[in-house]
């Protein structure tokens, strides 16, 4: 029921984005060790819609006057598939490892920070709603 709303169907998607990239994090760092081991990552997250196209939320640069540079936005990443990809961090060991575990604790970091601020976002949501159905009057 509340996968209709679209904020709430969003936020879903992005709450089980951030886990499966939680847990890609957790096997790089578990493989830190691997000879010939590469990280990997999630593709980065867009709002798809079920009844069309991925939507993307970038915004392109507008020339407003004559005497302003044209500017150039980078392109939207396609497709809104979890799927991993191959993410070597800045450094190879001499056994052929990739995995920068300070790079990926930092990732780790930044995956949970979102996951809290979307599960709050979530909450306050659904909070919201639960106030609007309410009874005047009634608490």
């Amino acid at each position: 029921m509340l996968d209709d709303i679209p904020l709430f169907s969003m936020l879903k998607g992005r709450l089980s984005y951030l886990n499966q990239r939680e847990q890609l994090i957790a096997q790089n760092v578990a493989n830190s060790d691997t000879p010939g081991f590469t990280p990997h990552d999630l593709k980065p997250f867009t709002i798809a819609s079920d009844r069309g196209p991925t939507l993307s939320m970038s915004l392109a640069p507008v020339q407003t006057s004559a005497a302003h540079l044209a500017g150039t936005a980078p392109s939207a990443p396609q497709g809104g598939a979890f799927g991993p990809q191959a993410a070597p961090d800045s450094e190879t060991s001499l056994n052929g490892n990739k995995v920068v575990l300070e790079e990926e604790m930092m990732k780790m970091a930044d995956a949970r920070l979102n996951y809290d601020t979307a599960l709050g976002l979530y909450q306050k949501s659904l909070s919201m709603i639960q106030l609007a159905i309410k009874a005047p009057g009634k608490s």
